[in-house]
C-alpha cells in the first residue's frame, strides 16, 4: 500500500472534492481518481460512493482515512529521525557492561536531556557476548563492550567500533602473600600457581587471560570459581578461596593486595559498537558523541 495513495485519500477525506485535492497536491483530478481506484483494488474494498453530482468516502473509506493519518504521521516521524541533518529524536537502545553503564552512560542522561530533549535512552546491563548478540539481532542500537589486549574479541570486527578507554589490570591476592618487586606476569603467576583461580561467570575472556599467562609460566591454573561481581572476587580472595584479576586503579578492601602484571601487560579495552552504517542516525550519533566525551581520560574497568 503506497503512502502516496494514502495521502490522496486523507486529503479527500478532509476536502471532500477531487478538484480541491488535485489543486492541493499539484496534480489532476484524473490522477486523484486513479490513485483512489488503485487503493480500492489493493484493499479489495469500495472507498467511494456517489453523492449527488460528486462522490464521498464510504464508511470503509473513512476508516482507512483515519488509519492513513496515523500511518503517514509515523512515516514522517521515522523519516525525520533518519535524516542526518534533522534534530536528533528517538529512543536509543543500549546494552553494556555495568561500569560503562554506570560511569559513562548514566552521567550523560542529564546532559542529553538538555542538549537533545527528544532523544531517550533504554538501558540493559549485559556482558559483551550478550550485548553483541543483541546488537546483531537489532534488539539494541548500541553495545558498550570490553575485551583484553591478550584476549581480543574478534566478533567486534562485524560492527563499527569506537575505542573508549584502556586501563591496566592486576592480580588480586591475599595481602599477606608476597612476590618479588618488578616480577613479570609469568613470574607473578608462578608464585601463586598452587592457588585456586577465579574466572568470570559471564565472560570467558578473563579465564583466557589467566590461562595464557599461566601457560607462559608452565602450569595449568585450577579455575575453581566464577564471579561476575568484582566485590565477590574480593570476597573470595579475603576468604582464602582463590585469586583473580582486578582493575589496577581500584582500591581493594583491607586484606586484598593488587600485584601489577607486566611483560606482558594486561589491559582492558572498552568499545562502543554499532551496526555498520547506523551511526548516521542523528539520535545515535548524539548519544555516541556524549559517550565519547565522557570517556576521555577514564581509567576504570568492569
Amino acid at each position: 500500500m503506497e503512502t502516496r495513495r494514502l495521502e490522496v485519500l486523507l486529503e479527500l477525506s478532509r476536502q471532500g472534492s477531487m478538484r480541491n485535492v488535485a489543486d492541493t497536491l499539484g496534480t489532476t483530478t484524473s490522477t486523484v481518481s486513479q490513485q483512489i481506484a488503485a487503493l480500492a483494488r489493493e484493499t479489495g474494498t469500495a472507498l467511494l460512493e456517489p453523492a449527488g453530482r460528486g462522490v464521498r468516502l464510504t464508511p470503509a473509506g473513512r476508516r482507512l482515512a483515519d488509519h492513513a493519518a496515523t500511518i503517514l504521521a509515523a512515516v514522517n516521524a521515522a523519516t525525520a529521525e533518519l535524516d542526518s541533518g534533522s534534530e536528533p529524536a528517538g529512543t536509543v537502545r543500549v546494552a553494556g557492561f555495568v561500569t560503562a553503564v554506570r560511569k559513562v552512560l548514566m552521567p550523560i542522561v542529564g546532559d542529553l536531556a538538555l542538549s537533545h530533549p527528544r532523544v531517550k535512552i533504554e538501558v540493559r546491563e549485559h556482558e559483551p557476548d550478550e550485548a553483541l548478540a543483541l546488537l546483531a539481532a537489532d534488539t539494541v542500537d548500541l553495545a558498550l563492550t570490553y575485551d583484553y589486549n591478550l584476549a581480543p574479541d574478534g566478533r567486534g570486527a562485524a560492527f563499527d567500533s569506537v575505542p573508549l578507554w584502556s586501563t591496566p589490570w592486576s592480580l588480586g591476592v591475599p595481602e599477606s602473600d608476597g612476590v618479588a618487586a618488578g616480577a613479570t606476569a609469568p613470574e607473578v603467576f608462578t608464585a601463586f600457581r598452587s592457588y585456586d583461580w577465579i574466572g568470570n561467570s559471564r565472560n570467558r575472556a578473563d579465564e583466557d587471560v589467566l590461562r595464557l599467562i599461566s601457560s607462559m609460566a608452565g602450569f595449568e591454573p585450577r579455575m575453581r570459581h566464577q564471579a561476575d561481581s568484582l566485590d565477590l572476587v574480593e570476597d573470595l580472595i579475603l576468604a582464602g578461596m582463590g585469586i583473580g584479576l582486578l582493575p589496577a586503579d581500584s582500591k581493594p578492601r583491607a586484606g586484598v593486595r593488587l600485584v601489577p602484571l607486566v611483560q606482558p601487560d594486561v589491559r582492558v579495552r572498552a568499545f562502543a559498537r554499532t551496526r555498520h552504517g547506523n551511526r548516521t542516525w542523528p539520535a545515535l550519533a548524539a548519544v555516541l558523541q556524549h559517550v565519547k566525551g565522557k570517556s576521555k581520560g577514564m581509567e576504570t574497568a568492569h
